[in-house]
């Protein structure tokens, strides 16, 4: 059960009752103004994936999930414990193909703490945002009729990236005697998290050693069966009453301490914690179990711990301030923050030489096995206009990668870059070939990995971290190659049609994911995807930016090496000018060529029958149809070039290519993709919120509402349970900055172009804009600037097309038109 306040306004204007759909936050209760906690009373067999998700603690390098220390992998709890970057291989066989999965490894689980047999009669957990902190309080009643009050803390410590700690206070109620406490490492563990993979291999660590470093401390080592990846982890255990009896138990993948204790009624006792987790991925280790000893042997107490933990949150706040003021707000405020709270859990300082990219379901579970999607085109523009240098090193995470993606380039007989759908450790394609219907229970054969456009956000998120930061060195140094290696592979899978007497790019998969071939066709792909093909128009034009941005020594360095000569950029000329993109004839864009002669669905007649429809993939293939030969899209397609580009950007790129788009085929373009969606991903309502802003405002609401609490709320119906979505909780935080609050970089400008919803009050927010520390305050259409004191360059602001300068201590206020 969820404690909770309820935001009167928006849940009566757009929200179910609690428990009655998408939106609705199970069992909310209300009862806190805080909105810095988050509070679940009782016990929910069928919710307890959710709470132990979003009460997941981490610190960027490791996280662990909010299960109960006591907990097995049972159905109901599943106590994943999950380090950045840490991959393993396992064969299998897969609806009858042969395959090999690669997947984030489910660690051992330190957590592990026993107080005896007893059963929980009343329980709270709290997880306290502010501080990284959770606590959980339960009462305890054994079979004898003795009561024990039990208050555990716990911490994955954001500046000592090795470290957490757990804190057990135990206070018997109305009896005194025997206190019997088992604490320790269970390396037996599997990657079980996921109901759908239970049948597929699991297993991916070999213990290798369980000892006992000192007379407090026990030692666990395992290995990874494929990548040989080294983990240790220690764990040392400390009892408040003098010393306490021991007993070391190991067993097949389990080594733990047996202890016993004298204690009285009324009076608490203290059991305390302190793990240290290393793996081979670190640098400067000689080996991961003598640095996790050593990293146990320095560390202090469990309070010490906290409160330079709380320390190090409080730096990273500062620089991801966000605030509401006004009436009704708590509630949208604290789930801002939430979801702000676990992107800085999965992406932190701690990344910056971690090469663990941005998984899209965070540390926080084994959903698509931990692999690292487009989401962070949703990520990186909150990220960069808040800790640029973090933004960097997650870029480098597909810098490292270049050469992989042209291998598969060539693989597939084109030059260039191709990135992969799914990427893990080394950068190759991770996609399934096969994937369950639970409906059905028929495997399904897999083809999305054909979505090429992921390397357009690739390129994407380059360009716009270099517009935030001006980093002409990052440019320089890496980003110009990964720009021009994806420019040259998409200009490489276009065609020449003579009967247009245009070019095209056949046989591919848009962002929709749902159509994935033409009704009756062998080949998987559809042609002349509406955003893969303006999106590549974008990055021609980019590349040459790019290159006119470099130093004259470095740009002919970087044409030299890349043998990038004036006869292929003369084509990538044309291909701006002569790409084909599909329209309708009253002026729709269509998602692609030949959308609009698929057969209607009729989604109203399905939505009687079965509610939800965010899978209508999977309950068309039940039915023995496909949901290929319909006008049906999972998430936004065509609509995320409203998301990307301004539709003046839209506009003009359309234009070169001789395209008209007048304001009333936007409008059009709009209601017609929104009417053919069932929003079947979290980043579906993300960009719709976005796209329907300015002309239809309560809608945009409505959908930014649902994308903001589709994990709290769990609107996809038991996904969270598996992994947060970390696009949809950075990109919530970002549409309230770049699209209400209008902010945008461009042409080294800092822009702004507010259209503040009044409900939300006042919006106040932090950024870093090259170099200088900016405090924003929106409100309506006005919005006010102001730069800290201290060093730094003055930069240019602009609004309606005023653009003033800003340097250190000075403020600036506008009102737009």
């Amino acid at each position: 059960m969820v404690r909770t306040t309820t935001d009167d306004d928006l849940q009566a204007a757009h929200a179910p009752s609690a428990g009655a759909g998408p939106g609705a936050t199970p069992a909310a209760v209300r009862g806190t103004d805080d909105p810095w906690t988050l509070v679940f009373e009782g016990f929910d067999p069928a919710d307890e994936g959710r709470r132990e998700a979003l009460c997941t603690l981490g610190n960027g390098y490791q996280a662990v999930r909010g299960a109960a220390p006591e907990s097995r992998a049972d159905g109901v709890h599943y106590p994943g414990t999950y380090a950045g970057g840490f991959f393993n291989r396992l064969p299998d066989r897969v609806g009858g193909l042969a395959v090999e999965t690669e997947s984030m490894v489910n660690l051992p689980n330190w957590l592990l703490l026993e107080l005896g047999p007893a059963e929980i009669v009343e329980q709270r957990v709290t997880l306290d945002l502010r501080r990284g902190l959770l606590t959980r309080v339960v009462r305890l009643a054994d079979a004898g009729g003795r009561r024990t009050t039990v208050r555990q803390r716990r911490l994955v410590h954001m500046g000592q990236r090795h470290l957490a700690a757990l804190q057990t206070v135990v206070m018997p109620e109305n009896w005194s005697g025997r206190l019997e406490v088992r604490s320790g490492i269970d390396g037996a563990v599997s990657n079980a998290g996921v109901a759908r993979y239970r049948d597929m291999a699991s297993r991916h660590l070999r213990v290798r050693g369980l000892a006992e470093p000192d007379p407090e401390t026990v030692l666990l080592t395992a290995t990874t069966t494929q990548s040989e990846l080294l983990v240790a982890v220690a764990a040392r255990t400390r009892v408040d009453r003098g010393r306490a009896e021991r007993e070391l138990e190991r067993s097949r993948g389990l080594v733990a301490h047996r202890m016993a204790v004298e204690v009285r009624a009324g009076e608490p006792v203290t059991v305390e914690k302190t793990v240290a987790l290393v793996t081979s991925r670190d640098v400067a280790v000689s080996h991961p179990a003598t640095a996790a000893v050593d990293e146990l042997a320095s560390a202090p107490d469990f309070e010490s711990l906290l409160a330079s933990h709380e320390l190090a949150w409080g730096r990273l706040w500062r620089r991801f301030r966000v605030d509401l003021r006004g009436p009704a707000t708590v509630e949208t405020l604290r789930t801002l923050r939430l979801g702000l709270f676990h992107v800085l859990q999965t992406a932190s300082p701690h990344d910056l030489d971690l090469d663990a990219g941005v998984p899209a379901r965070g540390l926080h579970g084994e959903a698509y096995r931990g692999h690292v999607f487009w989401d962070e085109i949703f990520v990186l523009p909150l990220l960069t206009l808040r800790m640029p240098q973090l933004a960097r090193a997650l870029l480098h995470y597909r810098v490292r990668r270049l050469d992989a993606a042209r291998r598969a380039a060539r693989e597939v007989g084109h030059r260039g870059a191709m990135y992969p759908w799914q990427s893990g450790s080394d950068g190759r394609e991770e996609s399934q070939w096969m994937h369950l219907n639970p409906l059905s229970g028929r495997w399904i054969p897999d083809v999305s990995r054909l979505q090429r456009h992921v390397g357009l956000a690739v390129a994407f998120d380059v360009w716009q971290y270099y517009q935030a930061t001006g980093d002409l060195d990052f440019l320089a140094g890496h980003g110009a190659e990964v720009i021009l290696e994806t420019a040259r592979f998409f200009a490489d899978l276009t065609a020449h049609d003579a009967a247009l007497d245009r070019y095209r790019i056949r046989g591919v998969i848009g962002p929709d994911e749902y159509s994935t071939r033409y009704p009756g066709a062998t080949t998987p792909g559809v042609d002349d995807n509406a955003y893969t093909n303006v999106m590549a128009v974008w990055l021609w034009h980019r590349a040459e930016d790019t290159l006119a941005a470099l130093p004259t020594t470095r740009r002919t360095e970087l044409l030299e090496r890349l043998d990038l000569g004036a006869a292929e950029r003369m084509h990538w000329d044309v291909l701006r000018r002569r790409l084909y993109v599909p329209f309708r004839a009253d002026g729709v864009l269509e998602q692609f060529h030949g959308a609009s002669a698929l057969p209607e669905l009729d989604l109203e007649d399905y939505r009687r029958r079965y509610g939800d429809l965010q899978r209508m993939d999977r309950i068309l293939e039940a039915e023995g149809r496909s949901v290929d030969d319909y006008q049906v899209s999972k998430q936004a397609d065509a609509l995320m070039l409203f998301y990307l580009l301004s539709a003046d950007e839209l506009r003009e790129l359309l234009g070169g290519l001789g395209y008209a788009l007048p304001p009333d085929a936007i409008r059009r373009t709009i209601s017609h993709h929104l009417a053919h969606t069932v929003h079947g991903s979290t980043l579906s309502a993300l960009v719709h919120a976005w796209v329907l802003a300015r002309a239809h405002r309560e809608d945009s609401l409505e959908h930014f509402e649902r994308a903001l609490r589709s994990d709290l709320a769990d609107v996809q119906g038991g996904t969270t349970a598996e992994g947060v979505h970390l696009g949809a909780m950075a990109g919530s935080v970002d549409l309230l900055q770049r699209c209400f609050g209008g902010l945008e970089t461009r042409a080294d400008v800092l822009w702004v172009n507010p259209h503040w919803p009044a409900r939300y009050g006042e919006l106040g927010f932090t950024i870093e804009y090259r170099g200088l520390t900016l405090d924003l305050r929106v409100s309506g259409r006005e919005v006010r600037i102001a730069a800290a004191d201290g060093p730094g360059t003055p930069v240019r602001v602009g609004c309606d097309g005023e653009v003033r300068p800003l340097g250190p201590g000075d403020a600036v206020r506008f009102a737009a038109g």
